[in-house]
This record gives C-alpha cells, structure tokens and sequence, in this order.
C-alpha cells in the first residue's frame, strides 16, 4: 500500500458504491468506520448528485471493536431494508471493514430478508476502483439473471422474424466519465439502425432489468473496465456475442455501427451515409497543417486512452509521443497500441512517474485525467481531460458525449480548444510589436496607470503564460537583448523556447545567452 496525495482510483469499494448508485431498487450495507463516509461527497459534490448514494454505513468507531461488531452490521441491514425497501441488497466491507473479518455476507443471509442479498467480497488492498466495480456489477448480474439462465449446452433460439433486434448496453455507472450522455448518444444510434435497447446497465437498472439481460439478442459492451466480465459470462451463459468496438472517433464509430449491424442482421449503410460529425473537415480544413504533427502524450484508463490515441494519430494528425493507462488489468491493450505509435508504454499509477515522463517529452498538449490537468498547468502545457478521474467541470451541464458521431464532435472541440490556432498564431505574430499587445500591457479603457512598467517586465523571467515565473535554477545568464527577442516568441510556446535554448547553452559550455545563442538552439530543436 502507497501513501500518496492523488490517487487515480479509490478502493474496490468505491467502485461497488458507483454500481449501487448508478442503479435503481439497490441498497449497498458497507460494513466501514466512521471515516470511510467521505465516499458520498465524490457523487453530490463531484457529480453533483441530488441525493445522497443508496449506501448505509455502519460506522463502527474504535470503542465498537472491543464489543460485538457482527451485530452492529445485522442492525444496520435489517434497518436499511425497513427504511428504504429495496429491491435487492449488496454486502460488503470498506478496506478497514475487512481487517475485522465480521463477514458480512453470512450474516445478511442469517437475517433471511425477502430479497435478494449478494455478497461482494473485494479484496481492499490488492485491487482498486474499476475492479470493484466489475466485479460488483458482475456478481449481480450471475445472481440475478442466473436463475433464468438455459440448460448447459441449450442452443440459443433464433428471434422470431417478425420481432425487432433488441440488446443490453452494458457498462455505464455513476461517476464515469460522460457515461449520462454516451448512453444518450449509442442508444440513438441504435435507434436509427432498427435496434432496441432492452436494459441499459448498471446505470438506470433495477434488479428487476439485471434479471432480464438473457432476453436480449446481444451485448454493447461500452465500458469495458465495468462490463468486459460480466459481457463474458452471460456470452457463455445465454450465449449472447457482444461488441468489441469501442465507438469513440469517427473512425471507431463506423466500425462499431458495422459491427453491431452484423450482429443484429440490419443495414448500416443509411446511418452511414448520414452521420452529421464535422472532424473529418474540420481537421483537413484551415488549420490542418498547424494540427499536423504537433506533439501529443495521452493518459487516462484503457479504454479512453487507447481511443484517443487512434484519434490523435488517423484523424487529427497529432504524433503521439507518450501513451499510458493506470489500470493495470488493461495493460495488454495499451502495449499493443503503445507499438503501433513507436512509443514507450507508461503503466503506472504514480501520478509523479506520470509527471516525469511529461517533462520529459514536453509535447505540445497532454490529454488525460483531472491529475494530467494539474501536471500540465504546473508545466504550462495545454491539456485536455478524456477519462475519469475527474472532478466537477467535467461533468457539464451540457450534452457533451464521447461515443458516437457527435461525441467525434465534442471531442475536436474539447481537445482543439486549448491549443493556439494557426490564425490567432498569425494574428499574434502581426500585432506583436503594438503597445497594446504587449506582455502586461493592460487595455486601454482600464487606464494606463495600471500596467507595470516595462523595464520591469524586460526584467522578469517569463512562463508560458506571460506570467512572471521563478527565476530558472539553470546557471546561465540571459543578455539583455535574448531577453527582449524572447519575448517576441508567441507566448504559449515561450516558456519551452527558455527550457530548450538554456538546456542548450548548457550542453554547449555557453556562460551567457545571447541572440545568437537562442537561434542556434531553435536550430539545433528544429532538426
């Protein structure tokens, strides 16, 4: 176990928290102390929630251990399901919880409640978040679509020719990242293509829906952190296929759209011909050759980072010089795709490992998670977030999809948007010389009396964004007039021009950075 300030994923327990809370009917019994209450804040402040999760704590404190605990735990079920009657009930402990050892799924079955009661065991301190939510969602989904489940062996009957295809979208849950409007956005689709979404799960399910997945003729797996494990039970169970195509892009989505076709027997080539997404212009358009080529290190889970980086690279023309995930059960596929982009696959779930391989390949934008946010703002690099963890701003008000065609447009906005476009580069470079465009300089209605003055502007170190910074822990000095050519440098990529021109005069034994000094390193960068 690590301490650490950030983490990317929380206990096993937590993820079992996002199955319950993103489902209907549920109510999760959490044997954990008084502490592991902060859980509920990640859903009625992060996703702003207008309830609390469907979760009853025991909240043992200290004084409890030294009494019976078991029957602290039988309390709090059987008065979780007087007050909220639910429908079904999950069991399990916090990490803490589990040091005590009470078991508490024998003794939710001791209570003989009139539900259904699975047990999830998770182990606290060898997996995380994503496990325990896949492990959750699958252990309800044996429990309760498994009584209807066929004989062994039984072939699966054919859909009657009148009926219409219908499957289960599987893997969306509370907390995830834009997983409301993926469901949103994949379920139109399916529409538009003659198929029926039979169940959405975990998210909107009840335990009612959870025992009727068998009656779908196959599986959307959207998620498959969530929903690869379950997918792959109820294929061998009821003998559903399910989907391998994640639809993020537009290159992804028209596979998707022809994969689920085949499975269902409908026609793609209509939805085909009249998908509305603009990145395929947009990117070939006005500023195709600023996109090209620009630099970019993507990381995030698998599911997402891999899908950016097919996007980055085929659709947009970004080169991608780092790729990485955190969830450590997918670290095949992202070393499968870290080969096709020649790169060096980053699995890890150090935040500060992350951080070092940034600064070491400084790209040009960073797409990930709300921690690659915070990496890049100290960095000064533009970022972009594709994948949970997130915190509030990622969860918008707005329709804001990823899957699909319009998430193929939301994502060109949303990863476009932080950098410097060619125009407004062009633009920069003309008006660079006027009094009103320079560093500091405030505008003009507000009164001249409120900018510094220049020579203290000339004289102050420069970061990305035209901020003062801390003076460079690098021992050179930089002559008056590098200075000033300096600050002719679009500010956006100023801060790397310092980095690289004093790495430079380093390596090159130079005391004193001149003109000449700081165009022989753009030189020397350029090859």
């Amino acid at each position: 176990m690590q301490l650490t300030v950030w983490t990317y994923e929380g206990p096993p327990h937590v993820g079992a928290m996002r199955v319950a809370t993103g489902m209907e009917g549920l109510h999760y019994v959490l044997h954990a102390p008084q502490g592991d209450t902060y859980a509920d804040l990640l859903f009625t402040m992060i996703e702003r929630r207008d309830r609390r999760p469907p979760v009853t704590y025991t909240t043992f404190s200290a004084r409890d251990l030294g009494g019976d605990t078991a029957e602290l735990f039988k309390t709090a079920a059987r008065n979780a399901y007087d007050r909220f009657q639910p429908q079904a009930m999950i069991v399990g402990a916090s990490c803490t919880g589990s040091l005590i050892q009470d078991d508490p799924g024998g003794l939710a079955r001791a209570l003989n409640l009139p539900i259904p009661v699975v047990t999830v065991d998770l182990p606290a301190y060898q997996r995380k978040e994503n496990w325990g939510a896949a492990e959750t969602f699958y252990q309800l989904v044996r429990a309760l679509a498994g009584p209807s489940a066929p004989a062994p062996g039984t072939k699966r009957a054919d859909r009657a020719k009148s009926a219409r295809p219908c499957c289960n979208l599987l893997g969306p849950t509370a907390l995830g990242f834009r997983h409301r409007d993926d469901i949103t956005e994949i379920s139109s689709l399916l529409t538009k293509l003659g198929i029926d979404v039979n169940v959405t799960a975990p998210m909107g399910a009840t335990p009612a829906d959870i025992a009727r997945l068998g009656d779908a003729d196959f599986n959307v797996v959207l998620y498959p952190e969530i929903a690869g494990q379950a997918a792959s039970w109820l294929q061998r169970t009821f003998g559903q296929p399910f989907t391998r195509t994640i639809p993020i892009g537009v290159s992804a989505t028209r596979e998707f759209v022809e994969e689920v076709a085949k499975l269902a027997g409908a026609d793609a080539a209509g939805v085909l011909a009249s998908s509305s997404t603009r990145l395929p212009w947009y990117s070939r358009s006005v500023d195709s050759t600023y996109l090209t080529g620009k630099r970019v290190f993507i990381f995030g889970d698998a599911t997402h980072a891999v899908a950016a980086a097919r996007i980055a690279a085929d659709e947009l023309g970004f080169k991608v010089v780092g790729l990485g995930t955190y969830s450590r059960e997918f670290g095949r596929e992202i070393r499968e795709a870290a080969k096709r982009y020649d790169v060096e696959p980053l699995i890890t779930d150090d935040y500060l490992e992350v951080e070092a391989r940034v600064a070491e390949l400084q790209p040009e934008l960073v797409l990930g998670t709300q921690m690659e946010r915070h990496i890049a703002k100290r960095l000064g690099v533009p970022c972009a977030v594709i994948s949970a963890p997130v915190h509030v701003q990622d969860f918008p008000a707005r329709y804001a999809p990823q899957m699909g065609f319009e998430g193929a447009n939301v994502i060109f906005d949303t990863w476009v948007h932080p950098l410097m476009m060619g125009l407004e580069e062009h633009l920069l470079a003309m008006f660079k010389d006027d009094f009103e465009f320079k560093d500091g300089a405030v505008p003009s209605h507000l009164g001249a009396g409120l900018a510094a003055p220049a020579d203290e502007l000339l004289a102050a170190p420069v970061a990305p964004h035209g901020t003062p910074a801390a003076v460079s822990d690098i021992s050179v000095i930089w002559a008056a007039d590098a200075e000033k050519e300096l600050r002719k440098i679009p500010f956006f990529v100023r801060g790397k021009a310092r980095r690289n021109t004093e790495r430079f005069a380093n390596e090159t034994g130079v005391a004193t950075i001149t003109i000449e000094t700081l165009y022989d390193a753009k030189a020397h960068y350029a090859r």
